[in-house]
C-alpha cells in the first residue's frame, strides 16, 4: 500500500461515515439540536464536507465543488468559499439548511470524487510539499490531508453520536 492508497482509505471511511449517518435520516432529525447551542447532524455533515472541499480544492489547485457545483444555492447560504463553519456561532450555525437530507450526501459524494482524483495523482514529492509556512513547523501538504481526515472523523463521529440519540428520542 502506498501514501495515496493509505490517504484514499481514510477519506473512503469518511464517506461510509458519512452514509451511515444520513441513511434513513429524515430533515427534522438532520435539523434537530440537542439543545439551543448544540450543532446538529446536517450542519456537522456540511461543515466536515465543507473543509474537505476547501482544503483539498486548495491543494489540487482547483476551484472547490462548492462554487463549481453551485451548492450554495442548495443549502442556502452564500457561495462565499471561505465560509466552512469554523467559528460559526449559533446563529450562523441555524442558518445552515439543505434543501433535502439527499443533498448532504450528494455534495460529500461530489466532494469525495474530486478528493479521489486529487489522491490519485499525488506521490512522495506532492506529499512533501510546504502549503504553510506561518507554523513551525511548516506545514505539508500531506500534513494538511491527515488534519482534514482526523477533524473529518471527529464530526463524523458526532454526527453519528447526535444521530443515536435522536433515533433514541423518537422510540
Amino acid at each position: 500500500m502506498d501514501s495515496s492508497d493509505l490517504l484514499t482509505d481514510g477519506f473512503v471511511r469518511i464517506q461510509q461515515a458519512v452514509t451511515s449517518v444520513l441513511e434513513g435520516l429524515t430533515s427534522e432529525q438532520a435539523a434537530h439540536r440537542l439543545d439551543r447551542e448544540a450543532n446538529p447532524i446536517a450542519w456537522l455533515v456540511w461543515h466536515l464536507t465543507r473543509v474537505q472541499d476547501d482544503h483539498v480544492a486548495e491543494l489540487a489547485g482547483r476551484e472547490q465543488e462548492w462554487i463549481t457545483g453551485e451548492w450554495n444555492l442548495r443549502f442556502g447560504t452564500s457561495p462565499e468559499p471561505s465560509n466552512t463553519g469554523y467559528g460559526h456561532t449559533s446563529e450562523q450555525v441555524a442558518e445552515v439548511v439543505p434543501d433535502s437530507v439527499a443533498t448532504l450526501g450528494l455534495y460529500h459524494d461530489a466532494v469525495f470524487a474530486c478528493t479521489r482524483d486529487y489522491l490519485a495523482g499525488i506521490d512522495e514529492i506532492e506529499l512533501e510539499r510546504i502549503i504553510d509556512r506561518s507554523y513551525d513547523p511548516p506545514v505539508s501538504a500531506g500534513v494538511r490531508l491527515v488534519s482534514v481526515i482526523n477533524d473529518s472523523m471527529q464530526h463524523a463521529g458526532q454526527a453519528l453520536y447526535v444521530r443515536g440519540i435522536v433515533d433514541r428520542a423518537a422510540m
